[in-house]
This record gives C-alpha cells, sequence and structure tokens, in this order.
C-alpha cells in the first residue's frame, strides 16, 4: 500500500478517538450571515457546541478557498494553494463539515465540490473568514455531545488538525450512541474504520461528516487518482456486516493538487489517508 513520509514520527494510537452521544437533525443555512456563524447558530439552536454536517446544495458568495499543493519546504509533506476568491455566487453540489474549536472558538473544517460563476467546475478547502451565505438553503447535521473536534498541533504532520478531545455533556438532547473519530496517515481508510467498529463491538454503523485526505485513489470502478496530494469529502459511508466480517462502504468526492476532481466509491485496502480523516461513526446496532 502507498504511503507518504511525514515530516515528524508516527503518533501512537492511530485512531483518535470519543465516545459520545449524538443526534441528527436539519437546519438552515441564513442568507448573509458568514458561514461559519450560520453553522454555529444551527448546532447552538439544538444545544450543541460541535459535530459534523453534510451539504447536497448551497449557494455561497463572497467565498474563499484553497486546494492542495505540494509543500516548498521539508516542514510538511503536502501543503495548500494560494487563497481563490471566484466571483459571484458559487454553488456547492456536495460538501462535508466539521464544527470545533480552534484557539478558543467557534471553527470549521470543509471541504467541498462546486460550480463557480460562468461554469467553472471546483473544489478543495473552503476559509471560514471570507465565505458569506449568499442564499438560504438546508443541511443535513449530527450534533455530537461529550466530544469535541478541537484544533491542536499534530507533531506527525507539522499542521494543526482538528481531533476529537472529551468534553462536558451540555445537556443536548441525544438519542444514539457516536464515535467522534480522526485517523492518522498512512492507514488505509476502510480498514482502519472496519478495525475500529470490530474492536468496539459496533456490528452496523453510518458515517456521518467525513472530511480527510487520502494518498491519491483508487476506486472500485478502476479509476485511478495519481497526484498524491488530495482533499477529500465523504458523500455516503457505512460500516456493515457481510461474508468476510464488517465491510466499510466509502463514496467520496476529492480534488487532487492539480486541480482534477473525482468522485467514486474507493477500494477496500488500498486507500491510505495522507493527513487527516475525520469523521462521526452513528452507532446503528
Amino acid at each position: 500500500m502507498r504511503s507518504i513520509t511525514q515530516p515528524g514520527l508516527p503518533v501512537a494510537g492511530r485512531i483518535q478517538w470519543v465516545e459520545a452521544r449524538g443526534r441528527a437533525f436539519t437546519f438552515t443555512m441564513e442568507q448573509g450571515q458568514p458561514l461559519l456563524e450560520a453553522v454555529h447558530r444551527g448546532f447552538a439552536a439544538q444545544g450543541f457546541a460541535g459535530g459534523v454536517l453534510e451539504i447536497k446544495r448551497g449557494a455561497l458568495g463572497p467565498f474563499a478557498y484553497v486546494m492542495p499543493a505540494l509543500s516548498k519546504t521539508a516542514d510538511h509533506a503536502a501543503f495548500y494553494s494560494e487563497t481563490y476568491r471566484p466571483a459571484g455566487v458559487t454553488r456547492l453540489s456536495t460538501a462535508t463539515m466539521t464544527l470545533g474549536m480552534r484557539d478558543g472558538a467557534p471553527f470549521f473544517h470543509c471541504h467541498a465540490l462546486w460550480t463557480e460563476e460562468g461554469g467553472r467546475a471546483g473544489g478543495g478547502h473552503i476559509l471560514p473568514e471570507e465565505t458569506v451565505v449568499a442564499e438560504p438553503f438546508e443541511v443535513a447535521a449530527f450534533g455530537v455531545d461529550g466530544a469535541m473536534f478541537t484544533a491542536e498541533p499534530d507533531p506527525e504532520t507539522g499542521f494543526k488538525l482538528f481531533g476529537p478531545v472529551p468534553a462536558a455533556p451540555r445537556g443536548a438532547t441525544t438519542d444514539r450512541r457516536a464515535f467522534a473519530l480522526r485517523l492518522r496517515p498512512n492507514q488505509d481508510f476502510a480498514g482502519c474504520l472496519e478495525a475500529f467498529c470490530k474492536a468496539q463491538g459496533v456490528r452496523e454503523a453510518r458515517i456521518r461528516g467525513g472530511v480527510g485526505s487520502t494518498i491519491g485513489a483508487r476506486f472500485d470502478n478502476g479509476g485511478v487518482v495519481e497526484p498524491f496530494a488530495t482533499e477529500l469529502t465523504i458523500t455516503s459511508g457505512a460500516i456493515a456486516p457481510s461474508a468476510d466480517g464488517l465491510q466499510a462502504t466509502l463514496d467520496v468526492a476529492l480534488v487532487d493538487y492539480t486541480g482534477a476532481l473525482a468522485q467514486g466509491r474507493l477500494v477496500r485496502g488500498d486507500n491510505p489517508v495522507l493527513m487527516t480523516m475525520e469523521l462521526v461513526l452513528e452507532v446503528v446496532a
């Protein structure tokens, strides 16, 4: 399986995780609000400080983003591009987002694919500080109580990355078990989730959210993404019993450092994490 040498030594505990409680809900992003504020308000109205959400359509403008890029120094295995600010309204086609805390304030990590005004298709990492809701749109959210994704320095990759840490319960209404996860580099995405669920006695789970990167990609239809640096969003994901034990099904969309877009179902056993993969497992059984 492919691997990328990171600037720091591997951290013990290749899955960072916290068990918590959660609940699914929907809310509407309000026109004219900064995207970060709109998301934070939507979760807070349901009693949650953080969690994950999925966007199937949405309009943003002003809009700012970066793409994956090659690193110009040895400090990182890969980096990110200059900031792009397309004019007009940008329309999301798929996105996932993690809402957590960075430097003591709400912050999000979001990867998406979209179409810019004029028809150009793009993808990448949306910047919270410069992006505004252009039109109202509904999102599907999953709030987490008892865990918080918190941005902390990661000695392995050299980045400040979201990872779950225990948090005092806020008393939000919840109705199911959930695990907040961060997968560390150079381990197969599907295999990692399957092993985790087996170890925790989880027989079936739904993936909520899902923001991260893989070392290129291999799809079950034979499609291949060779450029190693990607930014990936999970469009649909689950872990379920199969004849061979637990099996993860991971449908994703991504952009690589050349700007090429790709979508499809990942092959199990051949899609290692590049920098990070953060998500919530909603326990079904």
